[in-house]
């Protein structure tokens, strides 16, 4: 058992360096990539273009085009109402990672598939997994309790080609479980990886859109724009972030030695304390948190291992 507390090493801030997008969006290119994006730009009043981040339509026509410029993506489409990521804050998740595995690994990014990540809550968007074998080649099993948002990752894989052999998705059948019924005995992953719900019901995710929408448009409006607004299980479950994120916890101790780096994706900082301390219940050896900005959104991932440094070392990639 580890008796010692692990230390707490907390790294980097804003976009990461490798993120195309760490000095704004390349609208020109984006533009040629398509064209309909001219629709959502107006003159303001200081006879500037802007685009309008405030209308769902423009924010997944853009964030499509910056899969198909940045990472290699020919076919990707959403459902009505499903949750469109934001591109450059998903990808830093990835980059990262790599960080992560490269402390593990002699300072060295492993690449290829036999680097495989397990992503909790793929959605209907497939988004981790698309940027992860692109920047990296990596491997992926992708999970959700969805079915619907299944079968659309199903329809991006069978749409692009090089990602048939690289993502593999698995239907969580039971909600209440992260891990169990899909860490399988024989399953190694070198990462695990999650943006889970963070509201605790549907009023407060609806109260959140609402204010987000608002924000935008700099005037208040009483609906929420539901193409910002997600799937229930996306964006809320019982105990919200913090009891999703502590199960993971206490189920990702059952599976110390087939996960180099448990990861997950925490948006309210104020969690963190609870985190910590669930995390230190059940020994784990290592605990890592970057933080990470996308304009005025702050966020950060924690990870955690059950590894000495010594086994991490000795973790085979390939």
């Amino acid at each position: 058992m580890q008796n010692e507390k692990p230390e707490i090493v907390v790294e980097k801030i804003k976009l990461h360096p490798k993120n195309p997008n760490r000095f704004g969006y390349n609208f020109e290119q984006l533009i040629k990539i398509s064209p309909e994006l001219k629709d959502f730009f107006s003159i303001n009043e200081y006879h500037t273009q802007v685009f309008d981040f405030s209308n769902p339509k423009a924010i997944k026509l853009l964030n499509k085009s910056l899969l198909i410029a940045h990472y290699d993506i020919g076919f990707w489409e959403i459902p009505e109402n499903y949750l469109c990521p934001p591109i450059p804050g998903r990808a830093d998740y990835i980059y990262n990672i790599g960080d992560l595995l490269a402390s593990s690994n002699n300072g060295i990014i492993p690449v290829g598939e036999t680097v495989q990540g397990l992503d909790i809550g793929i959605g209907a968007n497939c988004v981790y997994p698309i940027i992860g074998n692109a920047v990296y080649e990596w491997s992926f099993v992708g999970t959700d309790s969805d079915e619907k948002a299944i079968q659309n990752c199903k329809k991006i894989i069978e749409g692009n080609s090089k990602l048939i052999d690289a993502i593999s998705l698995q239907l969580q059948i039971n909600s209440r479980h992260i891990f169990k019924n899909i860490i399988l005995p024989e399953d190694r992953f070198a990462f695990t990886m999650c943006n889970p719900p963070f509201h605790s019901s549907k009023e407060e995710a609806t109260i959140s859109n609402i204010r987000k929408i608002s924000n935008l448009q700099n005037t208040r409006i009483d609906k929420p724009a539901l193409n910002f607004g997600g799937q229930n299980a996306e964006l809320w479950c019982e105990g919200g972030e913090i009891g999703f994120i502590t199960q993971m916890i206490y189920e990702s101790a059952k599976y110390p030695l087939q996960v180099l780096w448990f990861t997950t994706l925490v948006s309210k900082k104020d969690n963190l304390k609870s985190i910590y301390k669930t995390l230190n219940k059940v020994d784990v050896v290592a605990i890592k948190t970057f933080d990470m900005a996308q304009g005025q959104k702050k966020s950060r991932v924690v990870a955690w291992t059950f590894l000495s440094e010594a086994q991490q070392k000795a973790w085979k990639f390939e």
